[in-house]
Formats: structure tokens, sequence, C-alpha cells
């Protein structure tokens, strides 16, 4: 279960003494992963500036075509909660980050990752149990999603909140319909 020391980011300054502005802003993004694998969409919009915007991408084919954007920390927040699809039984999401490039500029920052989505099913166990040449973990894990993210941060009260995330897919996505 998610808790709110790992969903969110520092509530003021003296939170984050010791830790350099660019460790405090990639953890805006380890918790942003977070509050994605948990679908949770309150954990989300609190990361995000009020007047935030979301911007997503297809770039897989060289170009850079729209697929969406969603605006407002709360509309954010709804979308995660009601647009990622539900984890199937005894499933999980993990949302990964690497090379993170961060620039800092006074109260307004900048960072840019690769990602990559997999998805984690676990194999039900048998009525009879596990063979016996069963051995460590059962299930699969498979790489569905990569690309980029470009946040633009602010600093607002001591924390750091994301204004503006651009989404860019490698792959071509359908959203739900509604």
């Amino acid at each position: 279960m998610i808790t709110e020391s790992s969903s969110r980011p520092p509530r003021s300054a003296s939170d984050v003494v010791g830790k350099s502005v660019e460790r405090q802003i990639e953890e805006v993004v380890a918790a942003y992963v977070r509050a994605a694998d948990h679908r949770d969409g309150s954990a989300m919009a609190a990361l995000f500036t009020e007047d935030a915007v979301v911007e997503i991408y297809y770039t897989g084919d060289g170009g850079r075509t729209p697929l969406g954007s969603v605006r407002t920390a709360a509309q954010i927040g709804q979308a995660v909660a009601g647009m990622m699809a539900p984890h199937p039984p005894r499933g999980w999401s993990h949302h990964t980050t690497f090379n993170h490039i961060v620039d800092v500029d006074g109260d307004t920052a900048t960072i840019d990752v690769q990602f990559l989505v997999h998805n984690v099913v676990g194999r039900a166990e048998p009525a009879g149990g596990w063979p016996p040449d069963a051995v460590g973990a059962q299930g699969t894990i498979t790489a569905i999603e990569s690309g980029y993210n470009r946040s633009t941060l602010r600093r607002v009260e001591g924390r750091w909140l994301i204004a503006r995330h651009v989404i860019s897919h490698d792959l071509p996505y359908a959203f739900p319909r509604g």
C-alpha cells in the first residue's frame, strides 16, 4: 500500500535538509511513478500545481503527434484514477525512470527522463500446489510502454510541484473511449 510519505513531495523546507535540489526533484518523479502504479489519483494530484497541464504525444514514428492533454491537478488525478487500465488479478505495473537530466534555475526546474512500464502478472498456484520442479517467482514481466517524460517544476511554498508534464510515447497509444 502506498503511504503518504512515499507518495508526496516534502511539505516544507525542513523536510529536505541535506537533500540536494536535484534529488528533491528526482523524488517528485519517484512519487509520480508510484502514484501511477497505484492508480492513486489523490497522490498524483498532490504532485502538480493547481494550473498544471499534462500533454501526451506519440513520437515513435519520428514525428510528434498529439494524443491529448489534461489540465489542472484535480483533472490529472482523476485521469490517473479513472483512465488507466486496472491491474489484473495478481497483476501490477511498474513505471521505471532512468537517465535523469535535471536543470534548476531558482524556483523553476526541468527534469527529462526515459521511462519503461512493465506489466507484472503472477501465476495462480495450481489446485494441487506447485509442481516439484517449480522454483522462484512464478509469473511474467512484460515491457509494455517506453518513451520520455519531461517535466517543468515550480517551487511553491518550499515544495517542488509539476507545472507542465510532457509524455512522449515510443509506441502508438489508445485511450479508453467514453
